[in-house]
């Protein structure tokens, strides 16, 4: 490993191995390397061993000497891990619950910690509510959960600084450790951006065609609220308001979906377009042709869809968890309806005017414009950089090479899902 300040980067995700090689996503693989961008010395991955590598379709098998960063397989548990962790300029953690023993690690070792935070404690409790296969199996994981939670806040206390990825959790724990900074998750950059010119002529050609066009994208799974998709078009069909709702992406309930439009006769509305290239196929569909995004998340995790919607100067529509509630304040932009109320959805939409959707689209390119990948993830390095203590240091611009062959890595084979 080079001289320099050294990053260590511990994030959940784990790794399987495919003989010399490591079977990476080239999502992490390309974040991984902006850290190396941006930070003035050598990057430290230390990754969790799996037994089996995902079905993700980003999958690519990659030796260790083809990485700009180094690899450590370690259980972030095992005694070991204080031998990497010593000497480090600082230590990116996540709250997660084999990592919260780490915060008392780093102080004893004397090295800054960050946590990065995304799911708060309600997020948490929705989600199992949701996965859980009846009460008594939620009420068991509710209690670990509010356990769990306790021992968060006590690391998060501990850690030198916090990185919240939303609001939710950006509001549980500013007032635990005053070294907070709030995020934005997205993976646009500033060349993706609409261009406001061209919002004008999509409001111009809604107008003449009378027809709204709506799209959702993501994973067909319950916490998604997938399913509440086909029963807001069916509201939607029933008001007379002339429209069109596509789905892209795929998951498990997509044959159910699929059997419920058939059945309530809305195939002339309502159109599967699966799995979408983010960069190449799906941005520019949304760009161009949608002026609504309708978001039935149960769930309020910070997902990256909100921005990336927005950025796209579309604006979203959906139900009001805690994650999109916070972005639409910040915002001023889009328009949220209760949980689990289908209906009430459909009816917000219907009443939308034109006008309406103009403001709120300009409104939600103009946030997302202040918050690209560029700026969020520099001002997370930043805060990064000055609790190390290296806030005059350059950042490492040597990745070119590296970016170059890891955009031509050729993928495994292996299925996937999207993100």
């Amino acid at each position: 490993m080079s001289n320099g300040p050294r990053l260590v980067v511990l994030p959940t995700l784990p790794v399987a191995r495919s003989g010399d090689r490591f079977i990476l996503t080239r999502k992490f693989i390309s974040g991984l390397c902006e850290y190396q961008r941006s930070w003035p010395g050598p990057v430290q991955v230390v990754m969790e061993p799996a037994p089996d590598a995902s079905d993700n379709l980003d999958n690519v098998a990659v030796r260790q000497e083809d990485l700009p960063f180094e690899l450590t397989v370690l259980p972030h548990e095992s005694l070991e891990i204080a031998g990497v962790l010593q000497g480090a300029a600082v230590a990116m953690l996540a709250v997660h619950y084999r990592q919260t023993h780490l915060a008392q690690l780093c102080a004893h070792l004397n090295v800054p910690c960050i946590y990065g935070a995304e799911y708060s404690l309600r997020t948490r409790l929705q989600i199992a509510r949701t996965n859980a296969p009846g009460p008594l199996r939620f009420a068991r994981q509710a209690l670990w959960l509010f356990g769990e939670e306790w021992r968060i806040r006590r690391a998060v206390a501990a850690a030198s600084g916090v990185q919240c990825n939303g609001i939710p959790t950006y509001e549980a724990y500013r007032r635990i450790n005053p070294c907070t900074i709030l995020f934005f998750d997205t993976r646009v950059r500033t060349s993706m951006l609409a261009d406001e010119s061209a919002l004008h002529r999509r409001f111009k050609d809604r107008r003449r065609r009378g027809e709204l066009r709506l799209v959702f994208s993501g994973r067909l799974i319950a916490i998604k609220g997938a399913d509440d998709l086909v029963v807001v078009a069916d509201a939607l069909r029933r008001s007379g308001r002339p429209f069109r709702l596509f789905i892209c992406g795929s998951g498990t309930l997509e044959p159910r979906m699929r059997h419920e439009v058939k059945r309530r006769g809305l195939d002339d509305v309502v159109c599967f377009k699966g799995n979408l290239d983010f960069e190449q196929e799906l941005l520019p569909f949304i760009r161009d042709e949608i002026d609504l995004f309708v978001c039935c998340h149960r769930q309020g995790d910070p997902s990256c869809t909100y921005l990336e919607t927005m950025a796209c100067g579309v604006p979203i529509v959906g139900y009001s968890n805690e994650a999109f509630h916070g972005v639409m304040e910040a915002s001023r932009a889009g328009w949220a309806t209760p949980i689990n109320r289908p209906a009430l959805l459909a009816a917000r939409i219907t009443a939308l005017s034109d006008e309406d959707i103009d403001s709120h689209s300009l409104r939600s390119l103009a946030f997302a414009r202040e918050h690209t990948f560029e700026k969020e993830f520099e001002r997370r390095m930043e805060h990064a950089r000055d609790l190390a203590g290296l806030a005059s240091a350059a950042p490492n611009a040597s990745l070119s090479a590296h970016q170059d062959e890891l955009q031509g890595m050729r993928s495994t084979g292996l299925k996937g899902r999207i993100a």
